[in-house]
C-alpha cells in the first residue's frame, strides 16, 4: 500500500540508479552503504518487485526499476529545486560548489570568475578541479562541468553559456622555417598538430563570405591536452587550431588567415544526470554566463 511506503527510500533508489552501485550512491549521499542497501531492499519488499539486478561490482535497473526511475525523476527533480529555492535566499549560498573544466579554461576564465562569485557569497566553499578529460560527475561529486567546443554526447543535460572563434596559429619560428600560408588550401602541406579531443581534428571547413573550403590536414603530432598543444606550437613543431580567448592572451603565437573563419565553438555548463540543479549551481551558471559576455 502507498501509505506503507517509506518515501525517504526514493532518493536512495534514485542515487543508486544513477551511480550504478550502492557504494557510489552512499558516497554521493554521505551515508553508509548498509543504509542504502537496506532501504532499497525494504522498498522492493513493499512494492513486491525487484528494482535492481545485482552483481558483485555493480547494480543495474530491472524493467520495473527503470519504470519507477523514469516516473520519479522529474517529480523529485522539481521537488528538489523547489526546496532549494525555499531554503536558500538569493544572497545566501552555503555548502560546497564543485566544478570542473579543462586546465587552460580554469586558469584563464573559470578561476577569476569563481573568485568574483566567491566575493559575493562568502559562506560558499568553491572547489575547482581541472582536467581536459570528461569526469564521471556522479562518482566524483561534481555539481557542474564546463565543457568547451562541441558536446559529443547529446544526452547530456547542458546549457550553452557562450561561443568563441577558432584561430589557426603557429609560432614565428615555425613560419620563418616553413613560410606563412596565404590560403587555407596550403595548410594541407604544413605540419599539423592534431588535438584529439575535437570531433574532427584533421578536417576543417573555412568560410570567407559566400566562399567555403574544406581542408584535410596531415597530422605530424597528436595531443590530448591544450597544455601540450601550446608547448608544441611554441616549440616550432607545426600549425594548429586554438580557441580565440586563449590565442588573444598568447603573444608568442601568430594568428594565420584572419580573413577566413572556422566554425565557432561553444562553452557549456553540463550537469549530472538525473539530479535537480541546486540554487548555488544555478546562481553560478547565471553569473558565469554574464561574466563570459562581459569579458
Amino acid at each position: 500500500m502507498l501509505d506503507e511506503l517509506d518515501l525517504n527510500a526514493l532518493p536512495l533508489f534514485m542515487a543508486t540508479a544513477e551511480a550504478g552501485s550502492f557504494t557510489a550512491a552512499a558516497d554521493r549521499l554521505g551515508c553508509t552503504k548498509t543504509k542504502v542497501s537496506l532501504n532499497i531492499k525494504a522498498l522492493e519488499k513493499r512494492l513486491g518487485l525487484a528494482l535492481f539486478n545485482r552483481t558483485t561490482r555493480q547494480v543495474t535497473l530491472t524493467d520495473a526499476g527503470q519504470q519507477l526511475y523514469m516516473a520519479c525523476q522529474p517529480l523529485l527533480a522539481k521537488l528538489g529545486e523547489t526546496l532549494s529555492e525555499a531554503g536558500t535566499s538569493a544572497r545566501t549560498l552555503t555548502g560546497t560548489l564543485r566544478m570542473t573544466a579543462p586546465v587552460d579554461h580554469v586558469a584563464q576564465s573559470l578561476a577569476p570568475a569563481a573568485a568574483a562569485f566567491g566575493e559575493r557569497h562568502p559562506d560558499l566553499l568553491i572547489e575547482l578541479r581541472s582536467g581536459d578529460r570528461v569526469a564521471d560527475m556522479v562518482r566524483d561529486g561534481i555539481d557542474v562541468a564546463i565543457r568547451i567546443g562541441w558536446l559529443k554526447d547529446s544526452t547530456l543535460r547542458a546549457q550553452k553559456l557562450g561561443e568563441f572563434e577558432q584561430w589557426v596559429v603557429a609560432s614565428p619560428g615555425y613560419l620563418k622555417q616553413m613560410g606563412t600560408p596565404d590560403h587555407p588550401g596550403e595548410l594541407s602541406r604544413h605540419r599539423w598538430i592534431e588535438f584529439s579531443p575535437l570531433p574532427s581534428p584533421l578536417t576543417w571547413r573555412f568560410t570567407r563570405g559566400d566562399e567555403q573550403l574544406q581542408v584535410q590536414m596531415h597530422s605530424r603530432f597528436r595531443v590530448d591536452s591544450t597544455g601540450a598543444l601550446r608547448s608544441l606550437l611554441k616549440s616550432d613543431a607545426g600549425v594548429s587550431v586554438m580557441a580565440s580567448y586563449i590565442g588573444q592572451q598568447d603573444e608568442e603565437l601568430v594568428r594565420l588567415l584572419p580573413q577566413w573563419h572556422l566554425p565557432s565553438g561553444g562553452i557549456y555548463a553540463v550537469f549530472p544526470p538525473g539530479a535537480f540543479i541546486p540554487a548555488k549551481v544555478r546562481a553560478f551558471v547565471d553569473f558565469y554566463r554574464q561574466w563570459l559576455a562581459d569579458t
